[in-house]
């Protein structure tokens, strides 16, 4: 300790003349030596006029003098400090406000603002929030369909630009790209004809020309049709199991059942079907119209493109300014689709013979017994066509900002779809609406004294109804700096469809976060409530927690970019019916809702706007990072309920109980160390946010390629590699040891387990810290 002081003193005479607090140091020291000897020229002149009184006076007397004039004296130079420190802090005070006046925007806090607490922060952004504009928001984005390359989808991003830049936020771009994307051919129409068994068109069967799937193969197919429910894995089995061959037919799935259209298809095709329809079912989707239903002639559509981006360019950017060979997304079908109403649906399948379904597979057309086919009454064929073309269309992301005060490289990212097939005002105008309102919001308490300690980010995002293929296209092109810089993403899209029920699709480090606010937010629809109380009331909270989904718009952001993500919705028991048809428009949401529709996007807005409070405020990010551990944990139940089937074929599951055990003690570690560090040195939390920010980053496998495997997280992603794709090959030792793979099984093995060690190494920190014997 006297050493630190013998240098820290010598420091100290070494820089005397380095500036401090922006005042140089050497006019400090001059003006100190000025006051010592004002000081003791005055003290010389009241030793005179002792010396010349001292007859008169006592020794007491004196004493008395010198002690009040060396008590004045004092007085007198520390009031001139405290003086001049003042005038000099209001000099400074007064250059900063005016460079922040001439900076202009958000950058310029209210006086008093920077020392704001969470709480009242809180009550800010509540009382800032309004649910008024929600509803007329989303009237102007719905007013029209307007997808992208579209003059109704220009002329939207034109206007959420303005809106934007009338925000005066720190910094407002665009971004443009090239796409390529699919649209139905504008003089060959799609077509559905049922023929006689000589092969002669029979009946035409309606198809409006403007549904299509996007990404379909273009192509006629012909043969049989073969009922198979959803399109589920679990439906195929099923019908395998019943002898039900779908090789050469067309496959009739429902909408719905926890599947997109994209994963029916590729299902269908790796089954050897020849063609896809896809149509909404009354059981799933409301199809009365006088109760807020479905018209039976109505067709839902989706694209079919098992993956997000552009899939002319995978794992690659789209940017105007890049040249690719040509590739192609292994994601796009091989099998012509197309999207049917309720009507034609029952028209085909009303027609079937063959084996009758499970109880559970009967829908509610009308006239229709479940049977699964392959027949048709006698000797009946279907003939379907499809005719899309593929367009190159220029997109535009819309970008606006507030920047950081302590930590501006790091973004906290909001995005909502723009663009819509239909009108879309649960598509791209719900999510458009809370974007905007959550960026007004932010940006005005800025003006009145927030500081975030982290940059906020909000886009507007182009393509979103192809696959999410602007911020897809947005993220390959960033990803290298991303996995460094993005502290998380909330995705906007199709945010309310109800007022009830809420459902929360996410990575599990954001589930300690989730939980917290839906603590400190009113439910829309029950008074006095929180969201969290009328969840236990509703069965237990966790139900709200979901895992993430191929065509959420925060999928790719976790699943191929590292970061972690969430898409928030409010929902009703039954589903929306109108979503991704010509019926999304505002009015029939409103009147769901009990035009209710700007009070719910205001609640769904503040519990999206309580978790970016807390990631930008807090010193440290408030993410779990000890997650992942315990969904292993549940991979290693798995691997112990097969040990002895391992065993007897020479497998240890001892590999991923070691990589397991090193990520649980080394996140553990980790989380020690920050909860006994100094949280309010900038170094430190600076140090230790960057290892939190990395977390998700290191569940990408680093041994699988981006372009050939884009979605490389081995718990959310897709692939051989993935925790997912290891259990179901495990699960096969019980339901069909014969097509159990061994060498496969190792190879999925060693991909989950390196991923997982991996981690495990990157938590612990410097390689002298990491004890691994393998």
């Amino acid at each position: 300790m006297t050493t630190r002081r013998t240098q820290q003193a010598s420091l100290s005479h070494q820089h005397s003349e380095e500036e401090v607090g922006g005042v140089p140091g050497v006019e400090l020291r001059l003006a100190t030596s000025e006051e010592e000897r004002e000081e003791a020229g005055l003290l010389s002149d009241i030793t005179n006029l002792v010396l010349r009184y001292r007859h008169r006076r006592g020794r007491s007397c004196l004493m008395l003098i010198v002690s009040a004039t060396v008590g004045f004296t004092a007085a007198f130079l520390l009031a001139y400090a405290v003086f001049s420190g003042r005038c000099q802090c209001s000099q400074i005070e007064a250059q900063q406000e005016d460079q922040g006046q001439r900076r202009g925007g958000a950058n310029s806090p209210a006086e008093g603002g920077a020392g704001l607490y969470l709480g009242e922060l809180r009550v800010m952004m509540k009382r800032l929030l309004q649910d008024e504009d929600i509803y007329n928001t989303v009237s102007v984005v719905s007013r029209a369909p307007h997808p992208p390359g579209s003059s109704a989808g220009t002329s939207l991003a034109s206007e959420i630009l303005q809106r934007f830049r009338r925000l005066q936020m720190d910094h407002t771009w665009t971004e443009s790209l090239y796409a390529t994307l699919q649209f139905p051919h504008s003089s060959q129409r799609s077509s559905l004809c049922l023929l006689d068994s000589a092969g002669l068109i029979l009946d035409q069967v309606l198809v409006n020309p403007s549904d299509f799937c996007p990404y379909s193969a273009s192509g006629s197919t012909t043969g049989g049709v073969v009922y198979a429910n959803y399109g589920r894995p679990q439906d195929f089995k099923w019908l395998k199991g019943a002898g039900v061959s779908v090789a050469g037919r067309i496959v009739v799935m429902r909408v719905g059942g926890g599947v997109s259209f994209a994963e029916k298809v590729w299902m269908a095709e790796k089954n050897g079907g020849g063609g896809a329809l896809i149509y909404p079912d009354p059981a799933d989707l409301p199809q009365d119209p006088r109760r807020l239903g479905l018209n039976t002639q109505t067709a839902v559509s989706e694209h079919v493109h098992l993956g997000s981006g552009d899939p002319f360019t995978p794992g690659f950017p789209s940017f105007n300014q890049t040249q690719f060979p040509p590739i192609q997304s292994s994601g796009l079908p091989l099998i012509p689709a197309l999207p049917i109403s309720a009507t034609a649906a029952a028209k085909l399948l009303s027609q079937l013979s063959g084996p009758s379904c499970p109880p559970s597979w009967r829908g509610r057309l009308p006239y229709v017994r479940c049977l699964v086919g392959p027949d048709l009454n006698s000797g009946r064929r279907v003939q379907l066509s499809v005719h899309n073309v593929m367009k190159t269309v220029l997109l535009n992301n819309i970008f606006s900002s507030l920047e950081g005060r302590e930590e501006p490289d790091h973004y906290i990212i909001l995005g909502a779809q723009r663009d819509s097939l239909g009108p879309g005002a649960v598509k791209s105008g719900v999510g458009t609406a809370i974007l905007l309102e959550l960026a007004r919001t932010f940006s005005t308490m800025v003006k009145n004294g927030f500081s975030p300690r982290r940059s906020l980010l909000f886009v507007s995002w182009d393509a979103g109804e192809f696959g999410n293929v602007g911020a897809t296209e947005w993220l390959e092109g960033y990803l290298s700096m991303l996995h460094l810089k993005a502290v998380a993403y909330f995705s906007l899209d199709q945010a309310v469809m109800g007022d009830d029920v809420l459902s929360a699709y996410t990575s599990p480090l954001l589930v300690d976060l989730l939980d917290a606010a839906i603590r400190q937010v009113e439910h829309p629809k029950h008074a006095g409530q929180s969201v969290f109380s009328q969840a236990e009331r509703d069965g237990g909270s966790w139900r709200i927690m979901k895992p993430l989904y191929l065509n959420s718009g925060a999928f790719s952001f976790t699943a191929f970019a590292g970061v972690p993500a969430m898409e928030l919705r409010f929902t009703e028991e039954r589903a929306f019916p109108f979503v991704n048809t010509p019926l999304d428009d505002a009015s029939r949401l409103q009147e769901v809702l009990g035009g209710r529709l700007g009070v719910v996007g205001r609640s769904l807005g503040e519990l999206v706007g309580e978790m970016v409070l807390r990631l930008a405020h807090d010193h440290i990010l408030p993410l779990r990072i000890t997650s992942y551990a315990q969904t292993v944990l549940q991979l290693s139940a798995q691997l112990n309920r097969h040990s002895a089937e391992l065993q007897a074929r020479g497998l240890t599951p001892h590999w991923v109980f070691s990589a397991r055990g090193d990520y649980s003690r080394a996140a553990e570690t980790l989380q020690r160390a920050i909860d006994y560090s100094d949280l309010h040195d900038p170094s430190t939390t600076r140090f230790y946010n960057t290892r939190i920010m990395k977390v998700e980053y290191y569940f990408l496998s680093q041994y699988v390629s981006a372009v050939e495997t884009p979605f490389r997280h081995v718990i959310h992603g897709r692939g051989e590699h993935t925790l997912s794709a290891l259990s179901e090959h495990l699960d096969l030792l019980t339901s069909d040891p014969g097509r159990f793979d061994e060498t496969r099984f190792r190879r999925q093995l060693a991909l989950f387990t390196w991923t997982l060690q991996g981690a495990a190494n990157a938590l612990n920190g410097d390689v002298w810290s990491i004890h691994n014997t393998h």
